[in-house]
């Protein structure tokens, strides 16, 4: 059902995104990672991914001059946009009202810096109750600190859709053994599966960015399922990131070394590990094993 409302939804092509930075004075900046998406199709590859369906809360981050926002909307989602640009903030909603204007009032924007977002009263869209989405093109500056943060504070993010720098997508969906596996790609194993979901060519965005994008697809782990509950153990959590911070920040070391200030070589051979493997070759569930030792 949402591809056929997506197919026809009316969407921004590479002329309406340079009009509507005209008249709105936008000008993209590096400093924000502003990259506008300027095409309907990839914009319908990102929504059919991510698995949007009519009625679905959505939070966007950084929706820019509103080209995945309309995709989303189009699919029939409620769509809450967090925007740290005033600008931007301001033209979203006179965007939408003049290119989907049946679906003006599924839209909600908040002017915020991401990782400000604390609680659910700043998501005024979101019923805290119901679990959303995070589909977004992010700032590939900050990426994974918006998306790692988001997971920590809402239990209600259920999956999510984001499109990053390659190398990122990669780091976040490596695993143990890979030689950018590193802390990224454990701690968001914490929270759920992360998957590498294709490239996006650099010609549809505006300006064209200098490095290469790619989709990652991130599904949370079910509820009552053991990973979940173990994620619900917050001093577990303190602990086991603590151990996977110290594993990583000397790669090449051996856990008996990296990790000398928080275990003793006993203790690590007692969780059922060997102490002089390092910490690139271990699963979540093994750092997990540390932190319970």
């Amino acid at each position: 059902m949402s591809e056929n409302l997506l197919a026809t939804a009316r969407l921004l092509g590479a002329d309406d995104i340079h009009q509507l930075a005209t008249q709105a004075g936008i000008q993209p900046t590096k400093k924000l990672g502003q990259n506008f998406m300027c095409d309907p199709q990839t914009i319908r590859r990102i929504v059919t991914i991510a698995g949007v369906q009519p009625g679905d809360q959505v939070v966007e981050v950084g929706p820019g001059l509103g080209s995945l926002t309309l995709g989303l909307l189009g699919a029939g989602a409620h769509v809450t946009t967090v925007e740290i640009d005033p600008k931007l903030n301001a033209q979203l909603p006179q965007t939408v009202e003049r290119f989907q204007p049946q679906n003006a009032d599924n839209l909600t924007t908040v002017l915020s810096d991401a990782l400000a977002i604390e609680t659910a009263d700043q998501l005024p869209g979101i019923d805290p109750d119901k679990p959303f989405a995070l589909v977004s093109n992010l700032p590939y500056n900050v990426a994974t600190p918006i998306l790692l943060t988001l997971l920590a504070r809402f239990s209600n993010l259920s999956s999510a859709c984001v499109l990053v720098q390659s190398e990122v997508a990669d780091r976040l969906s490596a695993g143990p053994g890979s030689k950018i596996y590193g802390v990224p790609s454990v701690k968001l194993r914490w929270y759920g599966e992360a998957k590498n979901a294709g490239k996006v060519a650099r010609s549809v965005f505006w300006p064209v960015p200098n490095v290469d994008s790619s989709l990652v697809s991130f599904t949370r782990w079910p509820q009552g399922s053991p990973q979940a509950l173990r994620a619900q153990d917050y001093q577990l959590q303190e602990r086991t990131f603590a151990l996977i911070e110290a594993a990583f920040l000397q790669r090449r070391k051996t856990l008996r070394a990296a990790l000398r200030d928080q275990l003793s070589a006993e203790q690590i051979q007692a969780a059922g590990i060997d102490p002089m493997l390092r910490g690139e070759k271990l699963t979540l569930e093994q750092f997990a094993a540390l932190a319970q030792a």
